[in-house]
């Protein structure tokens, strides 16, 4: 199934979004877990900080430049097929990511600690492809030039 490198480029920046807006729910809603279960600690603030901290650090230096790589990879495709907006090692990873983070989800029910500390992993992930997605507009990946 043939298509144009634009519509790569819109698939990668939905999927990029979709993933940020989802590990958004999820990490609010361990928070609100964690705060359910000791109410009396303030530390749930402290997680959003430091998942924000760490979001905006890997959105500068790590997805940005992957959205860069991926562009570029997108850029290159002779014969682009609707498949191809990210790649085949990517689609694996993101597999194993998402497992991961299900895994982890659920192994920290009703542990507050570790309900904080999967919800600073999910917001900062959260953060990353938000704060990254702007390589989108600024390479221009939706213009038809």
């Amino acid at each position: 199934m043939m298509t144009t490198s634009r519509t790569l480029k819109i698939l990668a920046a939905l999927l990029w979004y979709l993933g940020g807006v989802m590990l958004v729910s999820k990490g609010s809603s361990l928070l609100i877990e964690a705060d359910m279960l000791k109410p009396e600690k303030n530390w749930t603030w402290g997680a959003i900080v430091i998942g924000l901290l760490i979001g905006g650090l890997k959105a500068k230096y790590l997805f940005s430049v992957s959205c860069k790589k991926n562009l570029a990879r997108i850029d290159l495709l002779d014969k682009p097929k609707i498949w191809q907006f990210f790649s085949p090692k990517f689609f694996l990873s993101l597999a194993i990511m998402i497992a991961a983070g299900v895994t982890l989800s659920r192994m920290a029910h009703n542990n507050y600690i570790f309900l904080l500390s999967v919800a600073i992993l999910d917001i900062s992930i959260a953060t990353a492809l938000i704060g990254s997605s702007y390589t989108f507009w600024k390479q221009k990946a939706f213009s038809r030039y």
